[in-house]
């Protein structure tokens, strides 16, 4: 089965950087897009940035541009979000995803909290 387990969140104060890592499994990594969401407290679950399959193309949310960087490594079936200048509204509960063919698998994600 689809299994999807992130990592490397934390408290960051503002400026810094993180990186999550989502190690996936159960299905043909290299074939799927990854997207990675966010829900802030009080809000929704929110689109952060998105990698195709095969990494050469990426987009992401205006509030993250210039700032955040997504990556893949088809070998070791890992995606990961490389966060910088980090500022206290990035505060989230940050999850993986995948969706294929209509249906949508989580991870159940990892916490970021920035504050100083």
């Amino acid at each position: 089965q689809v299994q999807l387990v992130e990592s490397g969140g934390g408290l960051v104060q503002p400026g810094g950087s993180l990186r999550l890592s989502c190690a996936a499994s159960g299905f043909a990594f290299s074939s799927y897009a990854m997207s990675w969401y966010r829900r802030a407290p009080g809000k929704g679950r929110d689109l952060v940035a998105r990698i195709i399959s095969t990494g050469t193309s990426a987009s992401y949310a205006d509030s993250v541009k210039g700032r955040f960087t997504i990556s893949r490594d088809n070998v070791k079936n890992t995606v990961y979000l490389q966060m910088n200048s980090l500022k206290r509204e990035d505060t989230a509960v940050y999850y993986c995803n995948t969706n294929h063919w209509g249906t949508d698998y989580w991870g159940q994600g990892t916490q970021v909290t920035v504050s100083s």
